[in-house]
């Protein structure tokens, strides 16, 4: 027990380790951000958004077996879907992406309104409230195209269609 507290006594005496064991307690996890054009979104976060991407918002429906439009056009063939049902999901699937692309412009632009006024220092408190309010409005609206159009595919298939699809994404054995 000795031995381990001189080598303790040791190394915190030392100023180098003492220094870094410092350092690794403030320093922050998101340096690596500080070059992001919107310190919220990386550029896979913008890219994803501006192209009607999931972003994650439909996880909720998706792994509770409720397919996805965009997964299930992939794998029409092997869940069995009928010529009315890929059309009645491609149908589904354009509406969602066209309002997503939408919405998720709206949303960037809101983020990068809220990173620009604290950018530039202007930020008051007054009006922080209407920003912040923006951008998750936004997002909210973004949650429920993603998750509505889960419910609007998975009310056009059959049950087995569903059990397929939940197998062949790992969900169900």
């Amino acid at each position: 027990m000795k031995f381990v507290s001189t080598i303790a006594v040791v190394l915190l005496s030392n100023p180098t380790f003492a220094a870094e064991q410092h350092q690794h307690h403030t320093m922050s996890p998101y340096t690596e951000e500080t070059g992001r054009q919107i310190k919220s979104l990386s550029e896979a976060d913008i890219d994803e958004l501006m192209r009607g991407g999931g972003w994650g918002f439909a996880k909720p429906a998706e792994l509770n077996g409720y397919p996805g439009p965009s997964h299930l056009l992939s794998m029409k063939d092997e869940v069995g879907l009928t010529e009315e049902q890929v059309g009645r999901v491609q149908s589904i699937f354009d509406d969602m992406q066209r309002r997503a692309i939408q919405e998720g412009q709206r949303f960037v632009a809101a983020e990068r309104e809220l990173d620009a006024v604290f950018k530039k220092r202007s930020v008051a408190d007054s009006q922080l409230p209407a920003l912040i309010d923006n951008a998750e409005e936004s997002r909210s609206r973004l949650r429920m195209i993603h998750l509505s159009a889960h419910l609007e595919v998975t009310a056009i298939l059959t049950p087995e269609q569903i059990a397929k699809y939940n197998e062949l994404r790992g969900y169900r054995k």
